[in-house]
């Protein structure tokens, strides 16, 4: 089982970027996705949440408004929609999936360590 954080990249401040997060070899239907970020020297920020269950997401105050969730479930993919992007935005993101039966519905006390499966982090980087 894979999960593979993509789409990062350098972007001026006021911009877009969609990450990818890709899952490979899951055969549940159901599923929670977390992206997280963080910033060398700082601890890991929750951002937002996907749960397959009634579509549910969550968002950090950080991001809400600007950020989205979307899904291509052919392609088991999640995918985070990141506008009016600014500089305090840089960090590598990184997408998670936790154990779907046990935090079925996004909320914010699903944590770090309910993650069962990770990505590697995707660098996004925002010039101001």
């Amino acid at each position: 089982v894979q999960l593979q954080a993509s789409g990062g990249g350098l972007v001026q401040a006021g911009g877009s970027l969609r990450l990818s997060c890709a899952a490979s070899g899951f055969t549940d239907q159901y599923y929670a996705i977390t992206w997280f970020r963080q910033v060398p020297g700082k601890e890991r920020e929750k951002i937002s949440c996907y749960s397959s269950s009634g579509k549910s997401t969550w968002f950090a105050d950080s991001v809400k408004g600007r950020f989205t969730v979307s899904t291509d479930n052919a392609k088991n993919t999640v995918f985070l929609e990141m506008n009016s992007l600014q500089s305090e935005d840089t960090a590598v993101y990184y997408c998670a999936r936790n154990n779907y039966y046990v935090h079925p519905v996004c909320s914010a006390s699903i944590f770090e360590y309910d993650m069962e499966y990770w990505g590697k982090g995707t660098q996004v980087t925002v010039s101001s």
